[in-house]
């Protein structure tokens, strides 16, 4: 890719908490080959670690330790090794979330009080209605692969249209993104290639399979230099999500959790002193879009273990699906500030004085298929039918209501056809 990253590690020092972030004072032409630079003043080894463990991610401290003792010592060849290793840490933390341990705070719910009981499960309900097929697809794409046919099909694609009008309206440029994408670009991201965990498919080229446009769109503006005067720039795709990700557990069951899905993303380069009222905006607008489809479902504010290792701080929206009788997350907003930025190269010309920075950027999830069918199907069951919110009609057709399609033939597997 041609990178040029020039980064520092440094502390983060604020209302006299816990906070650490750790990125290495680099020039390289790559992201994971790099010249490293260590000024071990300006660390603090025991705060990056307590952050590490804050946030549950992998604790590679004590390697970063040893490289560091090897680096002072004169060994040269441990450089590259150990700006590896620094870039593997996680963003800093919001003071805010210090003392929540490790549980969401709960910050707003939408909807009725009391959310509907005694309805079909999604799976069931589409099954009854003969809209989707997950069953017996060992001979098709696998497990969690999944078929939306007819209504739902087209409620798939309304749900989309009703998502871009909506982030399109607040500002956001539409960019068609690519699904095939460098691991570089992935892992500068805060996503992981490699590994048993990883979920991440990955191509016999080397390239990956985009878990997110979140990823493709970051990846535009790579080695970029945006003038101030731009920020925020905020951008918007639509875009097959692939995950390698599975479960065997039976709240999880059918679309929940699958390989593959559609998503609408929003995404923003912004300066630091922007990046908190952007992710303000990012949360409204899926608050907003959600509020108008009729599903009962909170805001919370996510603690350190749940960041993952690009972001600073973190909403979730999870929807109530009556159905399963369980929350379910369908959508989140993060400040990754400029963790994504220093490995991407992105930077910005301020205003005054032209000198360089690292940008901000921030990401979110206006709509996620899979989950906000199984909301808004088992949220709005009547008589066997399904009642269509006032907001997707224009999308459908002008349909108001979801009914069993006949035309659609249902399929069964056979073993075996025998030919006479």
């Amino acid at each position: 890719m041609g990178m040029k990253l020039l980064t520092k590690v440094h502390e983060l020092l604020r209302l006299g908490r816990l906070i650490a972030t750790a990125m290495s004072r680099t020039k390289t032409t790559h992201a994971h080959d790099p010249e490293l630079v260590v000024t071990s003043e300006h660390l603090d080894l025991d705060m990056l670690e307590r952050n590490v463990e804050l946030r549950h991610h992998k604790n590679n401290m004590p390697k970063i330790r040893n490289l560091m003792k090897a680096l002072q010592e004169g060994n040269e060849e441990v450089r590259s090794q150990l700006n590896a290793e620094l870039e593997q840490l996680p963003n800093a933390t919001h003071p805010r979330l210090l003392n929540y341990n490790n549980k969401p705070r709960e910050l707003a719910y939408y909807g009725q009080d009391k959310p509907p009981t005694s309805v079909k499960e999604f799976s069931e309900l589409c099954r009854v209605l003969n809209l989707c097929r997950m069953d017996h697809l060992g001979n098709y794409t696998g497990h969690k692969s999944y078929y939306l046919s007819g209504q739902l099909a087209m409620l798939e694609q309304a749900i989309i249209q009703y998502a871009l009008r909506s982030v399109t309206d607040h500002g956001f440029e539409l960019i068609s993104v690519p699904d095939i994408l460098p691991k570089e670009v992935i892992e500068s991201c805060g996503m992981r290639t490699e590994g048993e965990r990883t979920q991440v498919y990955k191509l016999d080229t080397g390239e990956c399979l985009s878990g997110t446009s979140e990823m493709a769109l970051a990846g535009y503006f790579a080695n970029k230099v945006l003038d101030e005067e731009e920020l925020p720039l905020k951008v918007t795709a639509v875009s097959r999500c692939f995950r390698a990700e599975t479960s065997s557990l039976q709240e999880e069951k059918g679309i929940y959790r699958v390989h593959q899905f559609t998503k609408v993303e929003m995404f923003a380069i912004c300066t630091p002193q922007q990046s908190e009222i952007e992710l303000e905006e990012f949360k409204n607008i899926e608050l907003a879009l959600f509020k108008q489809l009729g599903i009962n479902f909170r805001l919370l504010d996510m603690p350190p273990c749940e960041l993952g290792a690009p972001a600073y701080q973190k909403y979730d929206i999870e929807a109530w699906m009556p159905g399963r009788n369980m929350w379910g997350e369908i959508s989140s907003c993060s400040n990754c500030t400029d963790y994504q930025a220093k490995r991407l190269n992105i930077k910005y010309k301020q205003k005054t004085g032209g000198k360089l920075a690292f940008a901000h950027t921030i990401n979110g999830t206006a709509t996620a298929i899979p989950r906000l069918l199984i909301a808004l199907i088992e949220s709005h069951q009547r008589a066997g039918n399904v009642d269509l919110p006032a907001v997707l009609v224009p999308f459908m057709d002008g349909r108001q209501i979801i009914a069993k399609d006949k035309r659609i033939p249902e399929t069964k597997l056979v073993k075996s056809i025998k030919v006479s």
